[in-house]
């Protein structure tokens, strides 16, 4: 095995920096690319509404009415959106990228609030939501 010198650890550690460095140069003109209107969420960003029966569980999801400002909008881009799983409210979220995510799992993104409402029912494996308390 070949033993590594200091010359090899400056040049690797260069060459991380600097991939970092063009990477992050890339998400941010990707991210900036299509910016959201200050004023709340545009029409192709609202997820649709969706009723179906995943796994023998019926989830149900809609975008919330009124919202923040009488749409359903946080005011900052970000999408309100009730979902339920057999008629219990399942608390979603919408991360600044755009993802959602759940009160069953935070560390998971997923692209619509239907994604995790399947998620949550296969997390659940069977189990009964238990209404978050507030």
């Amino acid at each position: 095995m070949q033993r590594l010198t200091r010359r090899d650890m400056v040049r690797r550690s260069v060459l991380v920096v600097a991939g970092t460095a063009l990477g992050g140069q890339a998400a941010v003109t990707t991210a900036n690319a299509a910016p959201r209107s200050p004023g709340g969420p545009r029409a192709a960003d609202v997820p649709t509404a969706f009723d179906e029966t995943y796994l023998g569980r019926h989830i149900e999801g809609w975008p919330a009415e009124g919202g923040h400002g009488g749409h359903a909008g946080d005011g900052h881009g970000l999408v309100e959106f009730v979902v339920r799983i057999d008629n219990d409210d399942l608390h979603v979220m919408q991360n600044a990228d755009g993802t959602w995510i759940s009160v069953i799992d935070h560390y998971e993104t997923h692209p619509t609030p239907r994604d995790v409402a399947r998620a949550a029912v296969r997390d659940l494996n069977g189990a009964s939501l238990v209404p978050l308390a507030v």
